[in-house]
């Protein structure tokens, strides 16, 4: 538990800088942001509570040995070497990825991979397999081979608790640093006119109610030696949920849509702080209460294919918000800057962010 590591948030490029402030709000200190990610450091209870409770990351990589490698008879040697069972156990599968470069004098990744898998299976005597939970990553730079473990498994957007999902779906950790990103602390409602299966509304309400992103799921960690299960379930039963009054809103026209988002409420446990309804953008109704976030990640080319009534639809979302919802903050997730103009709206952008094989931007405005 003492030992302590490099460890690295991976996040989508772009957004680099809100998940450190996240990680900076959990106590992880320093915390800097690099291309892809987030470094912090910290010991095996860090990299558990980074995997449980931050929003934003989609893997917790943890460094766990580094030596240099001119050929591969060397990394044979210093790999058959390296202390495998301080951290993996003998009868847990373990997948070998490794990733190389023109600057280092072993430059085949896939040759590199099967010394290091063969060390790995000769002197400790885990099973490796291209299926498994358990990745383990080497990197050759400049001659610098670094293993690191993807402590989470599965990706982290995956909480655990989510049965259906629509067509495009905008994954749980991007949701959570658009909201962040959104000016969204927990202290006002949100409101998705185009909710599809309800991500938005979920993860603003778990948000509100303090609840771990990971407490319905398992990770890869939790296979390595030395793990301590009772640890593990202090740290987990030690986070406290908190009550809201906020509510937080979701409408689609698709009445399948609306169903799946309140299934999807129900299993992640905030139904009660939750309300989907059937609704078009001109019949939007403007919830009761106090101002808020509208955010929306409607149709764009890329997803659609013929743009022309997407301007159409901006045009008329842009009206409808303007003329209901006086004083709500609007914050729309598009690959179109044209479209993001199309709703009339005095809008800012933000960077350009990865997403289904496009690339997206935040468009937000403050209060209309």
């Amino acid at each position: 538990m003492s030992t302590s590591f490099d460890i690295f948030l991976i996040c989508p490029p772009g957004l680099e800088k809100a998940l450190a402030a996240e990680a900076l709000e959990h106590g992880f200190t320093p915390a800097r942001p690099v291309a892809g990610g987030v470094e912090v450091t910290g010991g095996w209870s860090e990299v558990w509570r980074a995997n449980l409770m931050l929003r934003g990351a989609v893997r917790v990589l943890v460094r766990i040995g580094a030596f240099r490698a001119f050929h591969l008879a060397q990394l044979d040697k210093r790999a058959r070497k390296f202390p495998w069972a301080d951290i993996l156990r003998p009868d847990v599968p373990v997948r070998v990825e490794v990733s190389t470069n023109k600057r280092s004098k072993i430059y085949h990744a896939g040759a590199a991979a099967q010394r290091i898998e063969t060390a790995i299976k000769e002197t400790l005597g885990a099973p490796v397999s291209p299926e498994a939970a358990l990745t383990l990553k080497a990197r050759i730079d400049d001659n610098l081979v670094t293993f690191s473990l993807d402590t989470s498994g599965e990706s982290l957007h995956k909480r655990g608790f989510k049965e259906a999902v629509n067509k495009a779906p905008m994954r749980e950790t991007l949701a959570a640093l658009f909201l962040r990103e959104a000016g969204y602390t927990g202290q006002e409602p949100v409101l998705d006119p185009m909710c599809g299966s309800g991500t938005f509304p979920i993860e603003a309400a778990e948000i509100a109610m303090g609840l771990a992103p990971g407490r319905s799921r398992s990770f890869a960690f939790e296979t390595l030696a030395g793990f301590d299960a009772d640890a593990w379930n202090t740290l987990r039963s030690a986070v406290t949920p908190k009550t809201t009054e906020q509510r937080f809103y979701g409408s689609d026209r698709d009445q399948g849509a609306i169903t799946m988002s309140g299934r999807n409420a129900e299993a992640a446990g905030v139904s009660a702080h939750t309300q989907f309804s059937c609704a078009s953008i001109s019949d939007l109704p403007r919830p009761d209460g106090p101002t808020g976030l509208v955010i929306i990640n409607p149709p764009y080319g890329g997803r659609i294919g013929n743009k022309k009534p997407l301007f159409a639809l901006h045009a008329s979302l842009g009206t409808k918000l303007k003329t209901d919802f006086k004083g709500w903050r609007v914050a729309i997730i598009t690959t179109e800057a044209s479209l993001a103009k199309a709703t009339g709206l005095n809008l800012s952008a933000g960077p350009y962010i990865p997403h289904g094989g496009l690339k997206v931007r935040l468009y937000q405005s403050g209060p209309l």
